[in-house]
């Protein structure tokens, strides 16, 4: 890896998580991924883990993969993936800690993920909730972090979006995506797919993963 090809990537991530901002119910968005690890390349993705409000996990998910697919940017198989955004991993505040087994590969990730947006005391409980980290990771700024992920449009949408009609909307996509991801057909290598009202781990495909431990790369 060199500074020049990962401030070069890291400037269009920053350009292209604004959208975050317009998103309703991310409370911070953190960067995990080769950009996190230190392995970054050409073909990199925008892998990242976003803190979402309690009760709408499966609403934030779909709003983001629409609004990131409109714009061209969000990762699918079968397309370049190159500055795309893999979007996986969503958690309510119950639903912080990372499901375990914790091996080798996420204890790196995780000792190396990047705040970059969002509600810093949240950040700082998402850190305290993964105590099986060892050494305890502790929250402190960077020049990496870009600030709040709050907007006047993303306040309107959380309005039309909340109550009774927000309890809806979230129990018929939960069901919508629950059966999506239980088709074998859409997961790939042991896949790891933990979902409850509270978090979703949508990781469909670990062999890089498996290669990685193999090879003593984290």
């Amino acid at each position: 890896m060199t500074s020049n090809l990962w401030g070069n990537k890291f400037t269009i991530f920053k350009k292209r998580s604004r959208l975050f901002k317009y998103i309703p119910f991310v409370d911070f968005v953190l960067l995990a991924g080769s950009m996190a690890t230190g392995r970054v390349h050409e073909k990199s993705d925008f892998d990242v883990i976003l803190g979402v409000r309690r009760g709408r996990v499966f609403t934030s998910w779909f709003l983001c993969a629409l609004f990131f697919e409109i714009f061209g940017w969000r990762e699918k198989p079968g397309r370049d993936t190159s500055n795309k955004f893999g979007m996986s991993h969503f958690a309510a505040p119950d639903g912080y800690k990372l499901t375990g087994p914790y091996d080798a590969y996420w204890q790196n990730l995780y000792r190396n993920l990047i705040p970059v947006m969002g509600d810093e005391k949240r950040i700082t409980e998402f850190f305290d909730a993964n105590d099986w980290l060892s050494p305890k990771r502790v929250y402190e700024r960077d020049v990496r972090y870009v600030g709040g992920a709050s907007t006047f449009l993303e306040k309107c949408f959380e309005v039309v979006l909340g109550g009774w009609f927000g309890d809806f909307v979230e129990k018929i996509l939960k069901k919508w995506l629950v059966k999506k991801i239980q088709n074998p057909a859409k997961l790939g290598y042991k896949p790891r797919v933990v979902w409850s009202d509270d978090k979703l781990e949508l990781y469909r495909d670990t062999r890089r993963i498996e290669e990685m431990i193999r090879k003593g790369e984290v």
